[in-house]
């Protein structure tokens, strides 16, 4: 029986797990209700499973029949703090959503470990089962780093795969080869002036104005300070000023999101606004404090490793489901620390009900994903490991 066959035989278990956790979501790093599923669908296939100190992370070795390297498998555990307005029988009530799909990534990783458990005997070396929490801005994978997660098995992976649900026609997979996703940061300007009372401008020293012309020449600069051919996405998302409409603040305060595809751009930027923000919040008679906070590298993806897994799937799935992303996406993933590590690749899983015409995407408090692709998902999975440890399924 190949991995497709037997993880459509697993679908409805797998169904019925997703939407276990997708109606009792948790966000952050103490996942513990989430924890507690994983390792209750986990019992009985023989995995050395070991639990997270600084986090409710959940790690599960599969050890093949024979000696060989070590493959690493991720699906990521958190929610978003979102209120869900899907309409679904199984929606969250608890004002958190699985608005990313990580309840499906859990699940497809837990229908891979029963998938390569049947075919223990078959693998030469190990697989390590990464359930990670806190992937949407807490670090996650990084911290799991630190807990020692790639010498769990005694070697360090030869390669790492993950993947990722997201809207599109059901059952299509991409990726591609460099660059696969942006790399997250943070900026935060906050411009001193001198508060006064607001029919007397003249007698204060206003940071409203010097804060909204950084906010715009932000936008001017992501376009004319950078190379179109390495762009990076700079929204503006945060303004603060003043709590009181006839007082003029000592202090205003904006916050944004940078995108960024090189490590070039990344340190360039952390030079550029700073000097634009301090400069402009000087001409208006202000002071600037910047903040440049660098989160999530970029998700680059071994080229030959990528290869490989492509080909792996488009023989299990047929060309038809398996398509070479065109380009980067400006999204950010913390799985990228990984991939920084061992050499491996990022997939995304289209999974859009059939017949939806919905535009909702990633944390959409109205986006749907379609769970009958777990066992497709886990087969995924299992394949990807297998081709490393094992004969081809």
């Amino acid at each position: 029986m190949s991995f497709t066959e037997a993880g459509a035989a697993l679908l409805p278990d797998l169904v019925a797990l997703r939407r276990q956790l997708h109606a009792d979501p948790e966000t952050g790093l103490d996942l513990p209700r989430t924890q507690a599923r994983i390792v209750a669908a986990l019992e009985g296939l023989g995995l050395e499973i070991t639990l997270g100190k600084s986090t409710t992370s959940v790690v599960a070795v599969l050890r093949g029949s024979q000696p060989g390297p070590t493959v690493l498998l991720r699906g990521d555990m958190d929610a978003l703090p979102v209120e869900e307005l899907t309409g679904l029988e199984y929606a969250s009530t608890n004002g958190a959503m699985h608005a990313c799909g990580h309840d499906l990534h859990v699940a497809g990783l837990v229908g891979a470990a029963r998938l390569l458990a049947a075919r223990r005997e078959e693998l030469a070396g190990d697989v390590l089962f990464m359930f990670q929490p806190g992937e949407e801005g807490h670090d996650g994978a990084r911290r799991m780093l630190a807990e020692g997660l790639l010498d769990t098995t005694g070697r360090k992976p030869v390669a790492a795969y993950a993947v990722h649900v997201q809207p599109g026609p059901k059952g299509v997979f991409s990726s591609r080869p460099g660059a696969m996703l942006a790399g997250a940061n943070w900026l935060g300007v906050t411009v001193n002036g001198l508060g006064g009372h607001a029919s007397r401008p003249h007698a204060a020293i206003d940071p409203v104005p010097a804060l909204m012309e950084i906010a715009t020449a932000l936008q001017t600069m992501a376009t004319r300070k950078f190379d179109a051919l390495d762009p990076i996405v700079l929204t503006v998302t945060m303004l603060k000023a003043g709590d009181a409409f006839n007082v003029i603040s000592d202090k205003a305060a904006l916050g944004a999101t940078v995108r960024t595809l090189s490590k070039a751009s990344t340190d360039k930027l952390a030079v550029e606004t700073k000097r634009l923000a301090e400069n402009i919040a000087l001409a208006h008679g202000c002071t600037a404090d910047v903040e440049f906070f660098v989160g999530c590298p970029v998700t680059l993806n071994d080229p030959s490793t990528t290869a490989a897994a492509l080909d792996a799937l488009r023989s299990q799935f047929g060309p038809g489901r398996v398509v070479l992303a065109e380009n980067p996406a400006m999204a950010s993933e913390d799985f990228s620390v990984v991939l920084e590590e061992v050499p491996g690749s990022f997939i995304f899983l289209a999974c859009s009900p059939d017949g939806s015409d919905t535009e909702e995407f990633n944390h959409s408090p109205r986006v749907v994903f379609d769970d009958g692709v777990l066992g497709d998902q886990a087969a995924a999975l299992a394949q990807l490991a297998f081709s490393h440890l094992g004969a081809t399924a």
